[in-house]
Order: structure tokens, then sequence, then C-alpha cells
């Protein structure tokens, strides 16, 4: 089979994954293999001709399925740290610059503890036999390959071996034997065709008894999430919500996760100057629309306080004009969420203030 060599270019030619992936262990290669297609594109990260990292398309919808199972063992991975960060890696018009986002927001991840570098090692690894199994099927792209990549700077949490991780994926594809595909055919000529060269007696390191699937990397620190406690300066964030509403007041502490979260429900809003005071809010989240005192209002009396003149106090209201935009600046209101609004939109707009 003639195939173009690795570091060239072409557009939409015959593609063969394994012969590529087989090239690249043969040679020990490190650097980023990159394939695109008219829809889809792959970053697959190797050194020394052992994978550490692969990435496809829906980057974080990928990490956060990921890190939701990965929840079960650890309960601070919970939906509003998931949504933090996206919010701060996450490809806009802002942070377009990122290398590599998904890669990045794991190590950050780790280096705030909220997972330890062999739960990283698993996460990647997991990732790595998604990404894999989608890219075996490519049939037809174009590919380049860089010997230097933005993941040349940060950590290394594993080396994968990528001949386990194609079997791990014939694996997967012979026990949907009832939906075979094309991709079968293909992965099973691993060992006739297209061979991947073992990388010496010492590449497979023991493995560790509680995944159910098969692992390429030393785990054996993995039972070190049982002993997991929030890292110091985690601690819960105070919400107070001020609103006439008590369907709105309930839509927002269900929103708001517990173990992040302590939300302090005030109604009153002529009740509400004691109230904040009590409860040293982090964040205020301030209904417009309310008898007796309106939100504006009330935002100014609050800014007049020493106590609350640099915590973040976000408008919420149905109202979407200019002139009730320019009212909230007026009276140095942080920001302006517009109901209805849904779980995202509500993290977004606390994350974005909180803390900073």
């Amino acid at each position: 089979m003639s195939t173009t060599p690795l570091g060239s270019y072409k557009f939409f030619q015959k593609l063969h994954p394994l012969s590529l992936l087989a090239q690249l262990t043969s040679r020990r290669a490190t650097g980023c293999l990159q394939v695109f297609t008219e829809s889809v594109s792959w970053s697959i990260y190797l050194e020394d001709g052992k994978l550490v990292y692969a990435s496809s398309d829906k980057i974080f919808d990928r990490l956060e399925n990921h890190l939701g199972r990965l929840s079960q063992q650890i309960p601070i991975l919970n939906n509003a740290l998931l949504m933090q960060v996206r919010l701060i890696f996450e490809q806009n018009g802002e942070n377009q610059s990122i290398p590599q986002p998904d890669y990045q927001a794991i190590c950050w991840l780790v280096n705030e503890e909220y997972i330890t570098p062999p739960q990283a090692a698993i996460l990647i690894d997991e990732l790595a036999k998604e990404v894999l199994e989608l890219f075996l099927a490519v049939k037809q792209g174009s590919y380049e390959f860089k010997s230097e990549t933005p993941l040349d700077q940060l950590p290394k949490f594993c080396r994968l071996d990528l001949r386990l991780l194609v079997e791990h994926c014939q694996k997967q594809l012979r026990n949907r034997q009832h939906t075979q595909s094309p991709l079968m055919t293909q992965v099973s000529q691993l060992g006739t065709t297209t061979k991947i060269p073992p990388m010496g007696p010492n590449s497979q390191v023991k493995l560790g008894e509680q995944l159910p699937r098969q692992n390429n990397f030393d785990n054996s620190n993995l039972n070190s999430n049982k002993s997991f406690h929030q890292p110091p300066g985690k601690s819960t964030y105070t919400v107070a919500c001020i609103d006439d509403s008590p369907t709105v007041l309930n839509s927002i502490k269900h929103f708001l996760d517990e173990s992040t979260f302590s939300v302090v429900m005030i109604n009153d809003p002529v009740k509400a100057l004691m109230l904040i005071l009590r409860s040293k809010p982090d964040l205020i989240l301030l209904d417009v629309e309310m008898p007796n005192l309106d939100g504006y209002e009330l935002c100014s009396l609050l800014r007049r306080h020493s106590a609350f003149k640099n915590i973040p106090i976000i408008m919420v209201t149905g109202r979407t004009g200019f002139i009730d935009r320019a009212k909230a600046k007026m009276v140095r209101a942080s920001g302006y969420l517009t109901k209805p609004f849904s779980q995202s939109d509500l993290l977004k707009m606390v994350f974005k203030h909180i803390g900073n």
C-alpha cells in the first residue's frame, strides 16, 4: 500500500488510519498527527510512539460526558464545576487563541486538585478510545504531522500503547455485530495487512482492577479518590437571590448545585439589606420588578454601603431594552440576566463574576 510520507499534506486523498498509526508507532514518533475531512478534524498527540492525547470535534461535549462518569467517584465534579471549566476554556470570540483547550482544561483540573494525575490518565484513556474508534472509520481526507505541538510545554499524564487502543476498538466493534459496519472489516485487518510492532517487553504496565475495560497505563493510585477532599480555599459560595416570586427563587436554588453554592432566598426587598448583611454573599441576584422597591433602587442602595461596593450584583429581568440596560449600568450593576434563563445561562453568569 502506498502512503504519503508523514510530514506532507494533501487535500482529500484516500486515507488508511491503521497504516498511519502503524507508521507513527514503528518510528517512535513525537509530535501531532492532524487529520481533516470535510466536517471533522482529529488531533493525535504522540511522544516516542506512545499516545499522550487524542481529540476531535465537540471537544467539550466529550470532556463533560467523561467527567460526568468520573463524578460517580469524585462528587466534586458537579455540573457547576463542569460549566466553570467550559466557561474558562471553551473557544469563543474572547479566547480563540487557546491551543487545545480541552487538554488545558484537564491540566487545570489537576493543578487545582479537583482530580489527581492518575484520574487524569483514566480520563485521557477513555477519551482516546472514543476518538480513535471514530478515526479508524475515516476513508478520505487530508493530514499532516507536526513535530512541535501545543502540548509540548504542558504536563503529560500517560503514554498509551496505540496497539492496545486499537485492539480495544476492535473488541467494542465485535460486541456490536448486529450493527456491523465497514469499520469492523477495516479494524479486523490489524495483524494481517497492517501490523503495529510491539514497543518492547515493558510496554504493558500492570493493570488496575477497578476499571471494567482494559487500560494501558499504571493506575495503581486510582483509589486515591476515596480520600479526596475539597482543596483549601474552595469553600462554598454564598449567593443571595432577591425576588418576590417563589417560583424564580426555587428555580435558582435548583439550578445552583448545593455542594458548591449556599443560596439565600429573599422575597421581601425592604428587608433585603438587613438579610444580605447577615449572609455576606459572594454574589447577589437581584430582580428588577418588585413591589415597593424596584431592583434598580435597591442596587443603588447596596452600592452606597461599604460592604457591597465590590460584590457582584446581577440584575435579573424580563426586560431587554436599551434603556433598562443603561439603568443597570447607572446603578453600577455587574451584569444583566434576562428571563427566562436556563441553568447554563445562570451558571455562565455566576462564574463570570464570582471569585474575581
